[in-house]
């Protein structure tokens, strides 16, 4: 089973990440924070992490620049209801192996995570 972390500071995006991807046969575990999500990675592997660019702690590009530099081999998708393009190329310079824009549909999460499972 292939486990991914949700970090997004919406209760809603979670949630609504765990109900397309667990009948789809994913392990999930979300988190509300950057801080949370770097401290979860320390204890238990993930295949692939969904990260929000918007959160108050710690936004989502420097939780990037940390997962990978620490995991560089760690897929990214990164998630956001600001869909600024230079967001969007900074995060991909930054390793991060896709980007969603939200509000997104279950499919179009679906694909973007295989899509990034099926890259070795």
């Amino acid at each position: 089973m292939k486990r991914i972390l949700v970090i997004d500071d919406e209760r809603i995006i979670r949630v609504s990440c765990e109900r397309a991807l667990i009948p789809e046969g994913y392990g999930v575990r979300s988190v509300s924070t950057g801080e949370e999500g770097l401290a979860l990675i320390e204890k238990e592997p993930f295949d692939l992490i969904l990260l929000d660019i918007k959160m108050p702690d710690m936004d989502g590009i420097e939780a990037l620049k940390r997962i990978k530099e620490r995991w560089p081999e760690m897929k990214v998708i990164m998630i956001t209801g600001y869909g600024a393009v230079e967001t969007a190329v900074k995060s991909l310079r930054l390793g991060a192996f896709n980007y969603i824009e939200k509000p997104f549909s279950p499919d179009t999460l679906l694909t973007a995570i295989k899509e990034a499972l099926e890259v070795e």
